[in-house]
Parts: C-alpha cells; structure tokens; sequence
C-alpha cells in the first residue's frame, strides 16, 4: 500500500502570503489546492500577522499536511521590509509547529533551480514548469504569488530524502537547538 505525503508550501509576505498544497503518493505529484491571502485590506501590522497565523493553522487544520515547506526571506536592502517579512515567515513556522507539522525552510534560489532548473527564474517561468510538472490544464496566471507557494511545496517534494542544506525543523526543541542565538 503506497502512502501519501501532503506538503503544504508557503509564501510568505505582508501583503500577500502564497500558498499551495501538493499531495505524493508513489512518487506522483497532484496539486491539492494553491491561493493567496489578501493582506493589504488590514490596518496595521500585527493585524496582519494574526491572520497569518490563523490561515496557517486553518490549512493544517482542513489538509493535515505532514510537513510545511517555507520560502526564507531573501536579503534586501530595505531592514524594514526584511524585519515584517521575516516576523511574517516567523509566525507561519510558529503556527506548523503549534500543530507539530515539521518546517524546513528554502532560499528563493533554490526553490526555482528545483522547478525551472535556473536559480534567477521569472514568477511566471516558475508558474509555467509547475504547470506542466503537475499536468495541469489551466494555470491562473494571476495569482503568481499562490504559484510561489505551490513552487515551495514542490521544491521540498524534490529535495525529500537528500540531505538538504536548508534548516528543517520537527518541534520547538530543535528549532532552538539550531538557532540559540534566537533566544535570549
């Protein structure tokens, strides 16, 4: 009996976080589900993390995905925009591991060399691969951020099982293994 594996992929950001579900079973890849959360119609920033947070758990809560793949915050020259960004990806990770589905993160580099082979791939080169990785008729187009997310979900699909050199985490004990430095 083969069994599947769902992996739930995020995206995140503050004014849009991307995300896209993927089910395996036998090796074979099938889109679940991939759309955006809208966050610019909320006020402030704190706001917008909790919904973060709520639509994570939510997701897990509706597919049960047995890990969580997270696009890690690309270095910008803007601190501020890097600082939301980051507390942006921090409570999506927090809301995975209040549930006990494992992390692991990925550079935005990485995650399109796995899907289109060229690390400085287009959103829409990066749209386009996964449309036909995952056999799919249509694609919309216009939700290039919810492709983001979906990209992030099939880049751990293929990086499962090889010794990665991204950060994975299974709990709160080994996240603050591997990062003392982030508690003080």
């Amino acid at each position: 009996m083969q069994t599947e594996k769902i992996i739930l992929g995020i995206d995140p950001g503050t004014s849009i976080m991307g995300f896209g579900l993927i089910s395996v079973k036998g090796g074979k890849m099938e889109m679940i589900a991939m759309h955006e959360l809208i966050l610019n119609k909320y006020p402030n920033h704190e706001t917008k993390l909790k919904y973060i947070f709520d639509r994570t758990l939510s997701l897990i809560d509706e597919y049960h995905p047995d890990e969580v793949a997270l696009e890690a915050p690309f270095f910008g020259k803007n601190v501020q925009s890097m600082l939301k960004l980051g507390r942006a990806q921090g409570v999506a990770m927090a809301a995975s591991l209040h549930r006990d589905v494992p992390i692991t993160e990925y550079s935005p580099k990485k995650i399109k060399m796995a899907i289109t082979g060229n690390g400085n791939a287009s959103k829409e080169q990066v749209a386009g691969m996964l449309k036909s990785l995952l056999n799919l008729k249509e694609f919309p187009t216009k939700y290039l951020d919810a492709s983001d997310g979906l990209a992030v979900a099939v880049c751990h699909h293929f990086n499962s099982g090889s010794l990665s050199t991204e950060k994975s985490y299974t709990g709160w004990d080994t996240f603050l293994k591997q990062n003392p430095d982030r508690l003080k």
